[in-house]
């Protein structure tokens, strides 16, 4: 029994001599920030659609059978290179025919010419009637119409044999093939597109405010606008950048009345053939802006439809104040113009933890 006592007695010594551990408040250090103003670049970002500065769209101006298909999807093209080849066998008679009338008229341009000419002499010499050299000059005139008419159903027969070759209008990439070997096509028949690519502009919608603010106050016309706006970069779906600098060549005269935007056109030099049409992306415009104050976005708490930062006061506690921001279209920063001064010191990490009136260690 003693030794049982003295074993307690001992446990007791034990645990007294190591102490108990009770659980200790702590205190969570937040990382603030001092307001002040600075000049920043702001990325503004536009969704954006590819387009060759001269896609053409090719449709065959004869009706016919599609004889050949002389070049693949994606290949590269010269202008005046062929494309497509019609069933030219109908044409190439026409021409035959044209050419063929229009030897008959010459020759009986040139017979109704020497009567004419015949009559004019006989009729000076007092041995044919005015009568017969007027018929005789009508009939000429009308001959020589005639000529005139057959000379232009041949040339227009020539130009239609030539329809039966399509050859590309301008340097490009060929586009998607929907037609075969062998398929009848008509007039407006859709064959492919010629992107041209040497240079590809990218389409996006922009509002109209926002390219009148950032651009100086005194400009007055289109063309001091788009001279006053930096240099644009395209970024692609995957997010990388694409390397060479495009601008902003264009700007619609007229605002869409649903959207409230205008439609502006980059143009990106394609020297490689790097871009194709069609393909989407992001047009990337840097504006700077002066004189602004900047928080970064994880200092601003949303409470339903307004922004709150916290203030940490004199005495070291966070108070809310609402605040006014502008999303600059960056990764984590947002333009304060409303709510702080210069100075005010603010809570930035941990801000989505704190309650009114919370003291800060800092």
């Amino acid at each position: 029994m003693k030794n049982r006592h003295l074993y307690l007695l001992l446990a007791a010594v034990v645990l007294t001599a190591c102490g108990v551990d009770v659980p200790q408040e702590v205190q969570t250090s937040y990382q603030t920030m001092t307001i002040s103003k600075s000049n920043i670049s702001v990325p503004l970002k536009y969704s954006a659609t590819l387009k060759g500065t001269s896609d053409v769209t090719i449709t065959p101006q004869v009706s016919g059978q599609l004889m050949e298909v002389c070049i693949t999807e994606g290949q590269q093209v010269k202008k005046g290179d062929v494309l497509f080849r019609i069933d030219s066998r109908n044409a190439e008679l026409e021409l035959e025919s044209a050419e063929a009338n229009l030897l008959s008229a010459l020759a009986s341009e040139s017979s109704a010419r020497l009567e004419y000419e015949s009559n004019k002499n006989l009729y000076a010499k007092g041995i044919v009637s005015k009568y017969l050299l007027d018929n005789a000059e009508n009939q000429y005139k009308q001959a020589q119409a005639s000529v005139a008419q057959y000379r232009a159903a041949a040339n227009r027969a020539r130009v239609n044999l030539g329809f039966c070759t399509i050859t590309s209008p301008v340097n490009g990439v060929i586009g998607s093939i929907p037609v075969y070997a062998g398929d009848q096509v008509s007039s407006g028949t859709y064959l492919t597109m010629v992107s041209g690519n040497a240079k590809m502009y990218a389409e996006f919608s922009v509002s109209e405010s926002v390219l009148e603010e950032r651009a100086h106050a005194e400009v007055k016309d289109n063309a001091t606008l788009l001279a006053d706006l930096p240099d644009v970069t395209f970024l692609f779906k995957n997010g990388s950048e694409y390397p060479l600098k495009g601008r902003i060549t264009s700007i619609t005269g007229t605002v869409d009345r649903t959207t409230g935007t205008l439609t502006c056109k980059a143009t990106f030099p394609n020297p490689d053939g790097g871009l194709y049409s069609g393909v989407q992306g992001t047009v990337v415009i840097p504006f700077d802006v002066q004189d602004v104050m900047v928080v970064p976005q994880n200092a601003v708490v949303r409470l339903q439809s307004k922004s709150l930062v916290y203030k940490v006061g004199a005495d070291s506690c966070a108070y809310s104040a609402i605040v006014e921001t502008v999303n600059i279209n960056a990764e984590r920063d947002l333009i304060v113009t409303n709510g702080l001064e210069v100075g005010d010191v603010i809570v930035t990490e941990g801000a989505n933890n704190l309650v009114e009136g919370q003291r800060v260690i800092f």
